[in-house]
């Protein structure tokens, strides 16, 4: 029986961010794509999130090669992770190819990848599958879709794209490859899906330029321009309004410091020595002059403007003639970060611009028309949405089939799903594992859910921690010492403390408790229910116990 083709989407179906899927025909497989996502409110102490890349584990070595769509951190920021597990090329365009390398080169792999560079229009060939790049136009340069030939039939992947006709670096999308894609036959289009819920057209990039000259034209003192880290065409655009409008720039935090070093270099930043300065010097000139870049336009407290908000920034602080702008749309669950931040800094006396209130952010991503547009164009036989949560992959969906595709040619499936393939039919399988994988510091997996749980619970209600000392025999000796934090303060509540002691006494009377273990589940449980009769608060409760020497 003739093998079938495999998709497996393992990350960014049912969610926005780390992107991940696996093609995989018989014992040849490539991987599109490995990023990480911004953890959501509840998810305390957690650094970034990775796919889980379980169902790879016992098959690596059917792995041909990771193949990566563009730049930015949804769909790169996995790398340094998966390389350590899977030894494999890695192509890349030549801008997606330094700003991976500039990431990895400081995680524990180094310089040990083999990297392979695609150009659009030049095809290549991993295993069976005979690879197509062709342009097209996100929010960063150098971004392609893929068109994939397998024994199967032709599998389009969209990339990450919006239909710019004047795109700020000048090379508009390859209508006429996704048209010759059609006049082939595609078996299957993965579909960006990020803005199903939005009508009409994205706007071009170019109308962000009117806005920027007019920011730093009527601005009285420096303007300070958030944005993400791999926005390489919002970095050029704030270096070209600054330089019209007789300002000079310094940019930020080490990251973006390094990928705007790493595309001037790669002639993808068209940004003269004479213009920068740095974050120094800044601080020196006259506001009027100067310009700043830097990250945090998600919110995220240790970025460059989650520090400025608070005051803790080391080298720069809020004035009050300065102009911020927020180049950003806020993630799905980081609307809060974003919008506590604004607040910060309109109370550090800063005018705050942001995409709600001003034209200076446009979304990287296909809104419905273009949506339609690129089903119209390549007239899939089977279409899988990615890259949106859930109500975006519906959305997708219920557009397809407006446009007249069979809803049964159609997976709006979140991670996990195995889609099989022939010619002709298309079979959902067995889901394998598509979940989080949390990472905070070095820790990579180990944080689990309940970890979770916990540290929520703490961060709601405390901890009591109850030092209750026994003897042998299992007797109260003496009164019980008490800690906490987070919960109530002891001081303050002398009658609590009495109560407490009184519960621990009834808790352990007239129990033989000979065993450690026993004693801690007795008086845990005991105090909790007394705490929360008593407080209807329940803080996480602890019992040490220690046993008292016989005289």
């Amino acid at each position: 029986m003739a093998e079938k083709l495999k998709i497996i989407v393992l990350g960014g179906a049912g969610e926005i961010g780390k992107n991940m899927m696996v093609i995989e025909y018989g014992r040849d497989a490539v991987i599109i794509d490995a990023g990480i996502m911004f953890p959501e409110s509840d998810m305390l102490g957690v650094d970034y999130i990775i796919p889980d890349w379980q169902y790879l584990r016992d098959r690596f070595d059917t792995v041909r090669a990771i193949i990566v769509t563009h730049g930015h951190e949804d769909h790169i920021g996995a790398l340094e992770h998966l390389l350590q597990e899977v030894n494999v090329p890695v192509y890349a365009t030549q801008l997606t190819q330094g700003l991976i390398n500039s990431r990895v080169q400081r995680s524990k792999i180094g310089g040990r990848i083999e990297m392979r560079t695609i150009r659009p229009g030049e095809e290549f060939r991993v295993g069976p599958f005979q690879v197509e790049p062709f342009h097209v136009c996100h929010s960063i340069p150098d971004g392609v879709g893929l068109g994939i030939t397998t024994p199967v039939g032709l599998v389009v992947h969209s990339g990450d794209y919006k239909f710019d006709h004047t795109p700020v670096d000048g090379h508009p999308p390859d209508f006429a490859k996704l048209a010759e894609f059609a006049s082939r036959g595609v078996l299957v289009l993965l579909a960006d899906s990020t803005n199903a819920d939005k009508p009409g057209w994205t706007p071009s990039e170019m109308v962000i330029n009117d806005a920027f000259d007019r920011v730093f034209r009527e601005a009285p003192g420096r303007v300070i321009v958030a944005s993400f880290a791999s926005l390489i065409s919002r970095i050029q655009q704030v270096v070209s309004a600054a330089r019209d409008n007789s300002r000079r720039v310094a940019i930020a935090g080490r990251t973006m410091v390094d990928n705007a070093k790493i595309a001037r270099q790669l002639g993808y930043l068209d940004f003269p020595a004479e213009h920068e300065i740095s974050i120094q010097e800044a601080g020196r000139l006259p506001g009027r002059q100067v310009a700043i870049m830097t990250t945090g336009a998600q919110g995220e407290p240790m970025a460059g403007l989650g520090r400025l908000a608070v005051n803790q920034h080391p080298s720069l602080s809020i004035r009050p003639d300065d102009t911020v702008v927020v180049s950003a749309h806020a993630i799905p669950g980081n609307e809060e970060m974003v919008h506590r931040t604004i607040n910060y800094l309109f109370q550090r006396g800063a005018n705050v611009l942001y995409d709600a209130i001003a034209p200076v952010h446009v979304s990287g991503h296909a809104s419905r028309e273009e949506q339609k547009l690129l089903l119209n164009l390549v007239r899939p036989r089977f279409l899988i949405p990615v890259h949106g949560e859930l109500r975006h992959l519906k959305l997708q969906s219920q557009l397809a089939q407006e446009l007249g595709m069979p809803g049964d040619h159609i997976a709006a499936l979140e991670n996990g799903h195995v889609l099989s393939f022939d010619q002709t039919s298309m079979t959902i399988g067995k889901r394998v594992p598509g979940t989080y994988v949390f990472v905070a510091g070095s820790v990579v997996g180990d944080i689990r859910p309940s970890v979770l749980r916990d540290r929520e619970t703490l961060s709601r209600d405390g901890f009591v921690v109850a030092v209750v000392t026994l003897d042998a025999r299992g007797r109260l000796v003496g009164k019980s010492d008490l800690i906490s934090r987070g919960f109530v303060n002891l001081q303050d509540t002398p009658w609590l403390v009495s109560e407490v002691q009184d519960t621990i006494a009834d808790v352990v009377k007239g129990k033989n408790l000979a065993n450690d273990e026993e004693a801690r589940q007795l008086l845990v449980s005991g105090l909790s229910k007394f705490l929360y009769g008593r407080t209807h608060r329940r803080p996480m409760v602890f019992a040490s116990i220690v046993r008292a020497e016989a005289q």
